[in-house]
């Protein structure tokens, strides 16, 4: 080995590597986000190692303290990081090295890179997971205070982004508390297989020595150890499985987004966004722009284009592990990141949210919501469903000429289009009628939508 080569694995290599080729193939400027988890798992396994007596228990004191103080170097700030040594786990096991000589050089026992960077990615995620669905609970809580609030605020809902039915904005928001929670399921479901153990996998075949990996699982914390050595080291399905949570977390949150972007323009004024999460014009003194939505709808595509990426990265790749697999830190980081900032804003926007009840009502009663009860009404007296539809679209196009809602029009006016239409009819056209009369699990009615945050609440405690 030349003085040039790699210390820590140049001895089989008679040239240096090429500079730019260093520059290209080292991840330490972003794998030591790593570096706490990294030292996390080298405690575990040097604890191990000295239990099944591979190290003795000076040396475990050695390696122990000098872990502590390369902690502490790096949270302070003081640690070199060196391009040279190319990742996050040869920076800390040199500079271990530097300061307890001899048994630095032995933590490496029984274990691979390959097996080191996959025990600490899960160990990473781990802790992010919790995080991010502790903000997620707080966003579904953030709905439910706003749903009980606006429990009897009537606004239309929309297909086509066309006027439909009459709803309640309460009832609006709790379709967005269903797709939150699940969300919230499916990360809560994904922990058991990111929360398991690949260490002792070594590079792909296991190792020769005594291990315990049973034991390091248990300093770790981990509910499983993986059943395969190959697979441990080689898939990254886990992070894949995050990312792809992830995704559909962003989905909903640009949903809403764009909801929110739409409600809170001059064109439909339902809600205004507290000004603390909005900015104005660098020109134009009236505007306020919904900034914090906007980003949110934004940040969707890198989320969703870095799901991608892992996919793509993934699906060449022969057992065991590649080098492909150093780029599944940048893609993980980013959506891990990104998600936790929008999840969190977004809990912390919601709560702010005021509706503009007059503008909502007004508008449901210009989008001639109340056609459909009105054609139930006419199923309810005998006619037959498809009949009902064609009375009342043609009501409704009188509605247009005249300028007139289906409420406001006359007894005789309505029985001119149907001769089985009686003075009842105006409990059901009504607005309130409607909401009132989808009085089931799931339906509009105020009383089921209470029941519903109750349920909800019951659901996240």
């Amino acid at each position: 080995m030349t003085s040039e080569t790699n210390q820590l694995w140049g001895g089989r290599f008679n040239q240096p590597t090429d500079e730019f080729v260093k520059i290209f193939g080292a991840s330490v400027s972003f794998d030591k986000v790593l570096a706490l988890y990294d030292i996390e798992g080298s405690i575990a396994h040097a604890t191990m190692l000295s239990e099944v007596e591979v190290l003795t228990g000076s040396e475990l004191k050695e390696i122990l303290n000098g872990l502590d103080q390369i902690k502490n170097e790096i949270t302070s700030g003081k640690f070199n990081w060196s391009i040279d040594l190319e990742d996050v786990h040869m920076n800390i096991e040199s500079r271990l090295t530097e300061i307890c000589g001899e048994p630095g050089k032995k933590l490496h026992t029984g274990r691979s890179r390959n097996d080191q960077v996959a025990t600490d990615i899960r160990l990473y995620l781990r802790d992010y997971v919790v995080m991010i669905n502790q903000e997620l609970k707080k966003l579904l809580n953030a709905l439910l205070d706003l749903a009980e609030k606006e429990n009897n605020t009537i606004m239309p809902g929309f297909t086509h982004l066309q006027a439909a039915q009459p709803i309640t904005f309460g009832h609006h928001l709790l379709a967005y508390f269903e797709m939150f929670k699940r969300d919230y399921e499916r990360l809560q479901e994904s922990y058991k297989r990111i929360n398991t153990m690949p260490l002792g996998s070594a590079a792909l075949a296991g190792t020769s020595y005594p291990i315990n990996r049973e034991r390091t699982a248990e300093i770790l914390g981990f509910e499983r150890i993986s059943q395969n050595s190959l697979d441990a080291v080689s898939d990254r399905d886990f992070a894949i499985e995050f990312a792809s949570n992830a995704s559909l977390i962003m989905m909903h949150l640009s949903r809403f987004s764009e909801e929110l972007v739409l409600w809170s323009s001059a064109q439909f004024e339902f809600v205004s966004l507290p000004d603390s999460f909005c900015t104005g014009s660098s020109i134009m003194p009236q505007k306020k722009n919904p900034d914090v939505p906007e980003l949110v709808r934004g940040k969707t595509g890198r989320v969703t284009g870095n799901l991608v990426s892992l996919l793509t990265l993934m699906k060449g790749q022969p057992l065991a592990y590649n080098k492909d697999n150093q780029e599944d830190k940048e893609p993980l980081f980013d959506s891990v990141e990104t998600i936790y900032s929008c999840v969190r804003i977004f809990a912390d926007m919601v709560p702010k949210i005021e509706a503009n009840k007059q503008n909502m009502l007004i508008s449901a009663i210009k989008g001639y919501t109340t056609a459909t009860d009105l054609a139930d009404y006419l199923v309810k007296k005998g006619l037959p469903f498809r009949d009902a539809h064609d009375v009342v679209g043609r009501a409704v196009a009188h509605g247009i000429d005249s300028d007139k809602d289906l409420s406001e029009f006359s007894l005789d006016e309505l029985q001119e289009f149907n001769s089985n239409i009686d003075s009842d009819v105006f409990d059901a056209i009504s607005l309130e009628g409607s909401i009132n009369s989808r009085d089931h699990l799931g339906g509009t009615s105020p009383k089921q939508i209470l029941n519903a945050i109750k349920v909800g609440r019951n659901s996240i405690k």
